[in-house]
């Protein structure tokens, strides 16, 4: 919603002055689709509002993503809440069978470190055979054991929004999330660094790599080129 010209518009108002497209001479035979593009003074502009951080045009144009992920993921994205809105699926009025997040792998706990993770786990004394997916102990064994729960509540009629509390936090959810260019770009910058968790850096790299087909020039001037 908006594009490059809109971010240079809204600092070029302070002056009492407007930008335009300028067209492209690509065009090489009559009656060639005529490519409108951003003028350099304009690509000039929005590399100096986003070196000096002036922030405000940049919020002047907006982004609207649907995602799917699980609720574990969801909850640290929804930590962001300046400059976004956010409206979810609610287990409060749905209760279709829901859809589970299983891992690859399984990570190891960082040394030294409250947060985040290192390399893999691939022996688990507790489980037979070493694997979280052995019959009775395993993560899926147990996420289908509460889904079977879930779905027998529903059955006997219990409320959907006590029914679900059963449900592991692996559970997919799904979400609107809204807001402006600055706002997404810092979510981005936050969330692509290699401390924030796995599964919340793979979700903005895919909003990392969208972005640039719809205001190429103020992204990358925001943030670089990440995807």
């Amino acid at each position: 919603m908006g594009t490059d010209l809109n971010v240079c518009n809204a600092a070029r108002v302070s002056f009492h002055k407007e930008s335009e497209w300028e067209v492209s001479s690509n065009a090489k035979f009559p009656g060639d689709e005529q490519v409108h593009v951003l003028a350099d003074k304009d690509k000039k502009l929005i590399n100096y509002l986003a070196k000096h951080n002036h922030w405000s045009p940049f919020a002047h144009v907006f982004l609207s993503f649907r995602i799917k992920a699980p609720i574990f993921v969801a909850r640290q994205l929804a930590k962001h809440q300046v400059g976004l809105s956010w409206n979810e699926v609610s287990r409060r009025y749905v209760d279709e069978e829901p859809e589970f997040y299983f891992p690859d792998v399984w990570r190891g706990k960082p040394v030294n470190a409250k947060q985040g993770s290192t390399g893999t786990v691939d022996k688990i004394w507790w489980i037979p055979n070493d694997s979280w997916y052995s019959v009775g102990l395993g993560v899926e064994e147990i996420t289908q054991y509460t889904l079977r729960r879930y779905l027998r509540m529903i059955e006997e009629g219990v409320a959907p929004e006590q029914a679900r509390m059963v449900l592991p936090q692996n559970t997919q959810t799904e979400w609107i999330w809204s807001g402006s260019l600055m706002a997404f770009a810092r979510v981005v910058k936050l969330r692509t660094d290699l401390h924030a968790q796995l599964e919340t850096q793979e979700v903005a790299h895919k909003i990392a790599a969208l972005v640039p087909d719809i205001m190429k020039h103020s992204w990358e001037a925001l943030v670089g080129v990440q995807a």
